[in-house]
């Protein structure tokens, strides 16, 4: 059995899809969540699914030392990023090869990088007058939303379209595919 820690900085609608989807699963589990802000909802989605969450600051995360030792103590073989904003540290990176998965709620290579997350993503895609956006999973490297692509998916850009309104296609999209990959890329480690 693969174990998955999600790092979530928000409300957690990812999270609790991706803990739902392996509930029943036999070779993995959503063992643990992670996050940077201990208001963040992602917290009630965790204690509602029966899931321990914690809170670390910036700081414990950039050093790594009790966010490492907590991923020994729960034996975890794979990260997930879930609405995560803060950039990943080293030491965790080196922890995890090619094990530590984001989605981003655009088509990288456009729209990436630091302070590209959320609506603000989506208001960049509607002011280009692009005709099209959708999400892109990636590995995590050093860089923001620079790592190995895995997979992406689209959904049109509607004339008139607001920002929640597509930030709702985007959303559709994650909720079916981030799931789906990151089973696959399981099976493989």
């Amino acid at each position: 059995m693969k174990n998955i820690a999600i790092l979530a900085s928000g409300s957690g609608t990812n999270a609790d899809n991706i803990i739902r989807f392996f509930d029943n699963s036999l070779y993995a589990r959503v063992a643990l969540v992670l996050s940077d802000n201990p208001r963040a909802g992602v917290h009630a989605r965790a204690a509602a699914l029966k899931r321990p969450s914690f809170s670390f600051s910036r700081e414990e995360f950039r050093c790594a030392t009790s966010i490492l030792a907590i991923c020994e103590e729960y034996a975890i073989d794979f990260v997930v990023l879930a609405g995560f904003l803060t950039k990943v540290s080293a030491p965790i990176i080196n922890a995890f090869p090619n094990k530590i998965v984001n989605i981003h709620p655009a088509l990288l290579p456009k729209y990436g990088g630091k302070g590209m997350y959320g609506m603000h993503v989506h208001r960049a895609v509607l002011e280009s007058g692009d005709s099209e956006s959708g999400i892109t999973i990636h590995y995590i490297n050093e860089y923001y939303d620079e790592g190995a692509i895995i997979f992406q998916a689209s959904c049109p850009v509607m004339p008139g379209d607001m920002p929640d309104e597509l930030a709702a296609r985007v959303h559709q999209l994650e909720y079916t595919h981030y799931p789906v990959v990151i089973a696959e890329l399981l099976k493989s480690i």
